[in-house]
């Protein structure tokens, strides 16, 4: 006998999904591959070299998980760490590092607080309007840093 109105209640609902589908539960987006990790990296060389500025370079994905690095000589040890957390800070918050700075500088100190490196010199790589990961440049001027983050962020995925 008890088990009569639970049967009424699964012959009312088994027709119906268990979880109500308003929207799509996964989504498709473009992911950074290790090429396009390479690609960024290899083109921030290039500006490092052109300029004499050597510098710490990371490139990281969409989930600030490092994909490609490398020290240049003649930059401080310190750099790396600093190269691999402005990517990292870039990527997260999906906008370049320099604004990071900016708003902490202008007493939002909780982003220095969040685990964030907010330091010039990171820039989100984009494809399509979408984040894919970013570029984290550390070498001898914060200045040097963000201009050429930004370089190879404009030029990330542009026809050779």
């Amino acid at each position: 006998m008890r088990l009569f109105p639970i049967l009424i209640l699964v012959l009312l609902f088994a027709d119906r999904p268990v979880f109500a589908q308003t929207a799509p539960l996964t989504r498709s987006v473009p992911v950074l591959t290790r090429a396009g990790a390479q690609s960024a990296l290899q083109a921030a060389e290039r500006l490092a070299t052109e300029s004499h500025d050597p510098a710490a370079i990371a490139v990281v994905d969409a989930d600030g998980q490092l994909l490609a690095f490398d020290r240049m000589d003649d930059v401080r040890s310190g750099s790396g760490d600093l190269a691999i957390g402005k990517a990292r800070s870039a990527a997260l918050m999906q906008r370049p590092t320099e604004e990071l700075e900016a708003n902490v500088a202008s007493g939002r100190v909780g982003l220095a607080t969040a685990g964030l490196t907010a330091l010039r010199g990171g820039a989100p790589l984009k494809v399509d309007g979408i984040v894919v990961g970013a570029v984290g440049i550390a070498g001898r001027s914060k200045e040097d840093d963000a201009r050429t983050a930004a370089a190879v962020a404009d030029g990330f995925g542009a026809a050779p």
